[in-house]
């Protein structure tokens, strides 16, 4: 009951929100908020039929490869970090410098290097959001239990069964709370990049709406982004739930037990 009673309101909050919003804009006769109705109708017309090819497939593919990449090194690199002593020694000092540096600031910087295509927007991703998912792992490895260590020496599995059999398994928890943070870095970097170097994409629309004074073209680009950032974080918590099962089924065990 508590468990359906949490969806309701998950679901029945944004609705809400949705329907306290149409009530209040109806009569609306300001230039800069326009009535929901009008916003919903130009939704419809830009997202789903005239920029659904040209913006909205660009912006997710630019969102999906670079999230890709990020994970892929973050975890990688994260385990070298971890299981490698020299090499967080080497690394450390710069990765953290690269850390400290706001993302969107990167995005003047690979514009000059690279240019406005395809590739600045993938870089730039794919770095800013490497980090949260690099330090989860890190972290994670290095709180793996001392006792899971002696028993997978005293089994001599090799050091890719003790990877993929007890460290990985471990530190999983761990590693998807960075994947998350990596998603949400991923789609605001993904936003700004579109915006400051890019004639193509939602961000970049939802920009020239707004500075051609077109306030329900603009509006609706708002709307379609908080919808793709809702929906991403809701697809990734339904696969962090099943592939980490076991680890939820314990800590319920745990707290009932």
């Amino acid at each position: 009951m508590r468990k359906t009673l949490y969806v309701a309101l998950g679901v029945g909050t944004p609705i809400l929100l949705l329907g306290l919003w149409w009530v209040v804009s109806a009569g609306s006769t300001n230039t800069f908020f326009p009535p929901l109705s009008d916003i919903l109708v130009r939704f419809q017309q830009l997202w789903l039929f005239e920029h659904f090819a040209s913006d909205v497939l660009p912006s997710l593919r630019n969102l999906l490869i670079g999230y890709a990449l990020a994970t892929v090194v973050g975890i990688g690199l994260g385990f070298v970090l971890a299981l490698i002593r020299p090499a967080q020694w080497i690394l450390d000092p710069v990765i953290h410098f690269f850390r400290s540096i706001p993302p969107v600031a990167l995005i003047p910087i690979f514009i000059t290097l690279i240019g406005f295509g395809v590739e600045m927007r993938l870089t730039t991703i794919a770095l800013a959001a490497v980090f949260p998912t690099l330090i989860a792992t890190v972290d994670g490895l290095r709180s793996v239990d001392p006792a899971l260590k002696d028993v997978s020496a005293v089994y001599r599995l090799s050091r890719f069964e003790r990877v993929v059999r007890v460290y990985l398994p471990a530190a999983g928890p761990q590693i998807a709370a960075g994947m998350q943070v990596s998603l949400q870095v991923a789609f605001v970097v993904m936003i700004a990049s579109e915006m400051l170097g890019s004639s193509q994409g939602i961000g970049a629309m939802t920009l020239i709406a707004q500075q051609s004074f077109m306030i329900a073209n603009m509006w609706a680009g708002i709307l379609l982004l908080g919808v793709i950032g809702f929906a991403a974080n809701l697809l990734f918590d339904a696969v962090r739930n099943r592939v980490l099962a076991w680890y939820i089924g314990a800590r319920k065990q745990a707290r009932n037990g």
